[in-house]
């Protein structure tokens, strides 16, 4: 969250600058960067917002808590970097039709700084996203190299223009326009990973791996049946299915499911909720499906042992 703060007051003075910039030196490239930051602006307090409201403990009205927040908040994030490529793309196609002067000079000195702090802000976000694995973050963190992306590509087309001399008047117009398919094509990506977070979409096979091997290293496990996984937030939850001696009492059987979520619960995974099924060995397991064999009671007796259960 701290993050975003600081990624908000970088975006608001970059994109006065670049927007002043580009205003008094003839750039419509740089003014377009300046409104690409703005958006940057906006989706830095979604990401605050998603990322504080997400860590809220679960309550009466959301028992699972609130981690989906983080996905809408990516949702939004991946909505914006798409609008902002489109209003940048209808921006410089409007510039490339409408004859303008050559850009100044000392456009250029900006646009490297810009480069080079929005690069930097991308690298330092995006490995503490990574490290997170929100994916809130990570869209913010490829908001800011979009914006290095287009200011590079303003410096690259501001240059053409400026050593290219008369006919070359709209070479930064272009170059604003060809940045606009990399960003929407990140646009696109990350779009895909947050709905996938949202629908509940299954964890990496690795993590999968991983968590079903840590559970079956605690003593009593004879094996693990099931395990489903799913990404709420900064956190997971897991369901898995544990396969124990089919003799053993409740109670043991019990402290077992207790150690797997202990167990579970401390791993390197960021596990915030598990719920763990105990199957006895009696289950057999044939081609990955889990069939009951069938019962030596009869009819009568078996009503009897469940009647004499359930009171």
């Amino acid at each position: 969250m701290r993050i975003s703060a600081l990624a908000v007051v970088i975006n608001l003075l970059l994109a006065v600058g670049k927007i002043i910039t580009g205003v008094l030196g003839n750039s419509y490239a740089l003014i377009a960067d300046g409104i690409e930051s703005t958006t940057d602006i906006f989706s830095s307090f979604i990401v605050w917002g998603g990322l504080r409201l997400s860590v809220k403990p679960a309550d009466a009205d959301h028992p699972y808590g609130h981690g989906k927040a983080e996905s809408i908040a990516a949702m939004l994030v991946s909505l914006l970097l798409l609008g902002s490529a489109l209003l940048i793309a209808a921006q410089s196609v409007r510039e490339i039709r409408t004859p303008h002067h050559v850009p100044e000079g000392f456009t250029l000195i900006i646009l490297l700084g810009v480069i080079v702090i929005k690069e930097s802000l991308y690298r330092f976000v995006f490995t503490v996203g990574h490290s997170l694995e929100s994916s809130a973050l990570k869209g913010d963190a490829w908001h800011h190299r979009s914006d290095a992306l287009t200011s590079a590509a303003a410096f690259i087309g501001i240059s053409i223009a400026l050593f290219g001399g008369p006919g070359f008047e709209s070479a930064d117009d272009w170059a604003a326009l060809a940045a606009c398919s990399v960003i929407a094509w990140n646009g696109v990506r990350l779009l895909r990973v947050s709905l996938d977070e949202v629908m509940d979409a299954s964890v990496s096979p690795e993590i999968i791996d991983s968590i079903k091997s840590i559970a079956a290293q605690v003593e009593g496990v004879a094996g693990i049946e099931k395990c489903r996984i799913r990404k709420s937030g900064l956190h997971l939850s897991t369901d898995i299915h544990v396969v124990v001696d089919g003799d053993l009492s409740v109670r043991r059987s019990h402290a077992i499911a207790h150690q797997v979520k202990d167990r579970l619960l401390a791993s390197q995974h960021r596990i915030i909720d598990v719920t763990v099924h105990i199957e006895p060995t009696r289950v057999s397991l044939e081609d990955g499906c889990v069939t009951s064999k069938p019962s030596t009671q009869s009819p009568e007796q078996d009503f009897s042992s469940k009647s004499r259960w359930q009171k």
